[in-house]
């Protein structure tokens, strides 16, 4: 499984959580065009953009950005105001990739963008990636009561029945 996070998810519980830091920033609500710079111009989420692309009216986030590390750093943003930003960081948390990606304010058509688009749907192919997942991650069973290592007695509820998706 991976996840993607956009804009302003940051801030949100998990990937706070999983980055393990407050992921706080600066940040500037200006309308300001943003000039995005391709760091890792061989990741598979840089795949067919050009060195950079533009957005004419984006939401500013500078650094310091108080996350880990990140395995690369894919996108970096230059703003109209002089700052920079670390906009598209890749991470591994246990078998899944986690992408964040900075651009994306509500206010502004960013989404419409067709190079956007074309980060997004490389980093959809890019997170769902499996290669390097353990293969017992992949499968994960459900070991019926009859099967367990040592006897036991069900007990309790159960959130699954035989024939539900996850029951197995």
């Amino acid at each position: 499984m991976g996840l993607i996070v956009l804009h302003s998810g940051h801030f949100s519980k998990i990937f706070k959580r999983l980055m393990g830091t407050p992921c706080t920033l600066k940040w500037r609500e200006a309308g300001e065009r943003e000039r995005l710079w391709v760091t890792s111009p061989s990741h598979p989420i840089a795949e067919g953009i050009g060195e950079f692309f533009e957005i004419e009216y984006e939401e500013m986030y500078g650094e310091q950005f108080a996350v880990p590390e990140p395995l690369e750093t894919v996108f970096i943003s230059w703003f109209q105001g002089g700052e920079v930003f670390r906009s598209g960081l890749t991470y591994r948390r246990g078998a899944g990739n986690v992408f964040y990606f900075r651009p994306g304010h509500e206010t502004y058509p960013t989404y419409h963008d067709a190079t956007v688009q074309k980060v997004l749907r490389n980093a959809v192919k890019w997170a769902h990636n499996l290669q390097g997942a353990k293969p017992s991650i992949l499968s994960a069973p459900n070991v019926p009561v009859e099967k367990a290592l040592e006897p036991i007695v069900e007990r309790g509820g159960k959130l699954h029945a035989p024939g539900e998706a996850g029951f197995r």
